[in-house]
């Protein structure tokens, strides 16, 4: 078949397949093409397209989806991410794990299939939110998906708790203003990780002017609006994390009923991006991967 632009590449397949988990033991024997399946959960992420839409080219569309399920379950995505983001971390110069992290969330609408949602009062939408944690190079560590009405801080719980002890060199933490009080407490108490809040800077409200007195352009520039787009310290990293999810059409917004789908199609983005990295800087060991192939 000609392969379509999401399928994976030989070099990004030679990466994964050593780490495809083998059969069921005691079952019978697998019969079908495990990059085909892979490439069919691909091509649902990236276009956007329903599941009973999979071009015949592939599997059946029961056969993806079900290796989709099983997996999300038994949380082989998650695994993935974690064996392929410390291998780029060690092949880009740094330690298998980080030292300090960065937390962030992203509210998106949900649609009528229904499922666990709430009302976002900030963002003005009805949906979920997708709360991240990532390292200093974007990568992700943890994500958890939960209703859109709970504050970032209130959602910190949910996802630090099930990361404790997974990450013992982390230190520090940025976060935004939406993680100070008890957000920012229970990090403290609870993770032991030193908590910097990064925020716009303050502009001061007004200023005395009495009579006569002289109003300099010095004065004036103090007070106003700074153009253009700023980078705020660190915390652009976990933006573009989040733009790099929102490349994958399926997330656009949040198609699945489980929460436990959404986790796992964004853990999909960053194996899919991972996979697409590691190809690139691995080009001599693919080289000699097909040569063993082929023999």
């Amino acid at each position: 078949m000609k392969p379509y632009a999401s399928d994976l590449s030989d070099a990004e397949w030679s990466i994964l397949e050593p780490l495809i988990p083998p059969a069921k033991a005691g079952g019978r024997p697998r019969s079908v093409n495990m990059r085909q399946i892979l490439n069919g959960i691909f091509y649902v992420l990236r276009s956007g397209g329903a599941w009973r839409l999979l071009p015949h080219e592939y599997p059946p569309w029961s056969t993806v989806y079900d290796y989709f399920r099983k997996w999300r379950n038994a949380g082989i995505w998650e695994q993935l991410v974690k064996t392929l983001r410390e291998r780029l971390r060690v092949q880009n110069g740094r330690q298998a794990t980080p030292s300090a992290a960065i937390i962030d969330s992203q509210s998106v609408k949900t649609t009528e299939r229904g499922g666990l949602h709430g009302y976002d009062g900030g963002k003005k939408l009805s949906g979920r939110k997708r709360h991240l944690l990532v390292d200093t190079l974007g990568l992700l560590l943890k994500v958890v998906v939960h209703s859109a009405k709970l504050q970032d801080r209130e959602g910190v719980p949910l996802l630090l708790e099930p990361v404790k002890g997974q990450f013992p060199r982390i230190e520090k933490v940025w976060v935004d203003n939406g993680y100070t009080g008890t957000g920012r407490t229970w990090i403290k108490e609870h993770m032991g990780w030193e908590v910097e809040v990064v925020s716009h800077p303050r502009r001061p409200r007004g200023m005395w002017v009495w009579p006569g007195m002289e109003i300099t352009p010095e004065m004036l520039a103090a007070f106003e609006r700074p153009r253009g787009f700023r980078h705020l310290p660190r915390r652009w990293v976990v933006e573009r994390t989040l733009a790099w999810i929102g490349r994958y059409r399926r997330m656009s917004k949040d198609y699945e009923y489980l929460t436990s789908s959404s986790e796992a199609m964004v853990y999909l983005t960053m194996l899919r991006l991972m996979l697409t990295r590691l190809a690139k800087q691995n080009e001599p060991q693919f080289v000699k991967y097909k040569q063993t192939h082929a023999a």
